[in-house]
């Protein structure tokens, strides 16, 4: 799909975090963008702000970790814009925990809402696509799931889900027009350790959330299979931590991220007491 103009996305999470980047990217490709999130007023503020650029964005309340009421969601938006050619699954949450402090509500709220939802929603809008031999569905993981993250396990293993997944539907639609694109940042400066006050690791690259917003259109435009923001460095490493588990291990805990996902945890968890 070389040109976004024109296009129907579909962007769920997108009143926070990466998201009003994407959105605000996504309209200046001059792209109506069916802004789905939780909170009302955030997307009232980021449709505003879209109006003034010019541009169509409309915002559907919605929280989709409720996948029983996601057909709903699908049908209310093909009534509105018509067909969706793009769906962009970038709604997310995110608790740092030692593993065994996780409640079962912690566990099946993140895989829901992380992996589950973003499946359900590729289910529901496939079959458009496929009649019209056009479309592409991009999937916004992590870093952390191609190495696990230390008490963000529940989180990475969601991640790790998400890269498994669009790897083997890329397969599937590989005869088709459809593409699919899975891109996974690192370290941004809208991530969850941002909101916690937490620094990034000294030697981390902490990416500004435009190069993502930008790393998303072209994997898009590009067909692109798999974008690690980090690079070509980020690739050697996570290949090597396939072969050497223990050299990533040793790695992460040098590097001080073990010990600041640990403050981390710490810190989520004062603040919900």
């Amino acid at each position: 799909m070389k040109s976004i103009a024109g296009k129907t996305v579909l962007l769920t999470g997108a009143s926070g975090g990466i998201g009003t980047f994407i959105t605000r990217a996504l309209v200046i490709e001059k792209a109506t963008v069916v802004a789905v999130s939780r909170s009302q007023r955030k997307l009232n503020d980021i449709c505003t702000e879209v109006t003034a650029l010019g541009g169509k964005a409309i915002g559907i309340p919605f929280d989709i970790s409720q996948v029983a009421e996601l057909p709903n969601l699908i049908q209310q938006i093909n009534q509105v814009v018509g067909q969706i050619d793009i769906l962009i699954n970038n709604a997310a949450i995110e608790k740092y925990r030692p593993f065994h402090l996780y409640t079962l509500q912690d566990i099946q709220s993140t895989l829901t809402t992380n992996l589950v939802a973003s499946m359900e929603l590729t289910r529901l809008v496939l079959p458009s696509m496929l009649a019209h031999n056009s479309g592409h569905i991009v999937n916004i993981a992590s870093g952390s799931g191609k190495k696990g993250m230390p008490y963000n396990s529940i989180y990475s293993a969601s991640k790790a889900g998400l890269i498994m997944w669009t790897d083997a539907l890329r397969q599937e639609l590989a005869d088709t027009n459809i593409g699919v694109s899975v891109v996974c940042p690192g370290y941004t400066a809208a991530g969850m350790f941002s909101a916690l006050g937490v620094p990034a690791p000294s030697l981390a690259r902490v990416a500004p959330p435009e190069e993502v917003a930008i790393a998303v259109l072209n994997a898009i435009k590009k067909n692109q299979a798999e974008v690690l923001l980090d690079g070509l460095i980020a690739k050697l490493l996570f290949s090597n931590f396939q072969l050497f588990p223990q050299f990533g291990d040793f790695l992460y805990k040098l590097l001080g991220m073990t010990k600041l996902n640990k403050i981390s945890a710490e810190q989520q968890m004062r603040s919900s007491d």
